[in-house]
């Protein structure tokens, strides 16, 4: 599928913290100047729409000036208010294709795999634009219950066209099986937003080039 076997280009698709008040408008900036990022998934837990609202929309300005995707996670209607890029599906969170009809057909709709071929198959039938697996490593942003093998992804390059995204515990560090294996985005949360966000993003620029020489 791919030439001389090079794994297909990786990019990095960060996640928000829980807290994005405060200053983390700025952060989130000083990321996104940092280094190649793709997308940003707003993901906060336990605020009212109104409010999700209030807090999404300077960091959606931040992420258009800079032509990065501006995803939302698990809410469909969010998104919708919003005018967001897309949408981020957990297996509980509502179906693709309510996702598209509400969102139209430009929408990124992703979905959570966790280790599960069978999953991913699915969302890639019900039209999801992207499929995520993980967590790969130990994370301490959400519980996890499904611990995928690296070589779920090379699978997937293997039969699908459809972009796959890793997740969970992954640090600059750590990376470069995931992208040798054949990842097409890199999600990340903790790794770059519970230090120098700016440091965190060149950090990964720099092994992810590497791997791919």
């Amino acid at each position: 599928m791919f030439e001389d076997t090079l794994p297909p280009e990786c990019r990095l698709y960060l996640i928000s913290p829980l807290d994005v008040g405060g200053d983390f408008p700025e952060r989130l900036a000083r990321a996104l100047d940092a280094g190649p990022v793709a997308a940003f998934q707003f993901r906060v837990k336990e605020v009212d729409q109104h409010e999700a609202v209030r807090l999404a929309e300077p960091l959606q300005t931040i992420c258009a000036d800079r032509e990065v995707a501006f995803i939302v996670n698990d809410s469909i209607s969010l998104a919708k208010r919003l005018g967001a890029d897309g949408v981020h599906l957990g297996q509980e969170d509502g179906d693709p294709a309510e996702a598209r009809r509400v969102l139209g057909r430009d929408a990124q709709i992703g979905i959570t795999c966790h280790d599960s071929r069978h999953l991913a198959m699915e969302a890639g039938e019900a039209g999801a634009d992207y499929v995520a697996f993980g967590a790969f490593f130990p994370t301490t942003t959400k519980d996890v219950k499904h611990r995928p093998e690296v070589d779920v992804l090379t699978w997937w390059q293997s039969i699908f066209e459809i972009p796959c995204v890793a997740i969970g515990g992954i640090t600059a560090g750590n990376c470069a099986p995931l992208v040798r294996a054949g990842a097409d985005f890199l999600a990340v949360s903790g790794a770059v937003w519970n230090g120098d966000e700016a440091a965190a993003v060149r950090a990964f620029d720099q092994a992810i080039t590497a791997v791919r020489g």
